[in-house]
């Protein structure tokens, strides 16, 4: 699913705090603090959630590819020019 470190990776590409992905996710603020410090293991269903609201906040995960597993910002869509 994800990690620790990338729910904290994500979080910093985008500029939300833990209240605010908590808020999104629709989970509680301790649930994402415990998590992102490793101290349990939500289950699938919350971490689905943290995921998705994440994703719908622009972050893409990337995973374990030899190098490890990692976020980054979805491209953001060009809109057509509909001056012709």
């Amino acid at each position: 699913m994800i990690t620790p470190a990338q729910c904290r990776a994500a979080r910093g590409l985008i500029g939300w705090s833990q209240r605010q992905l908590a808020t999104a996710a629709e989970v509680g603020y301790v649930t994402v603090q415990e998590f992102e410090r490793g101290q349990t293991s939500p289950r699938t269903l919350t971490l689905r959630a943290i995921k998705q609201a994440l994703e719908h906040g622009g972050v893409l995960f990337v995973d374990e590819n030899g190098a490890g597993p990692g976020v980054r910002l979805r491209e953001k869509t060009k809109k057509s020019d509909k001056r012709k």
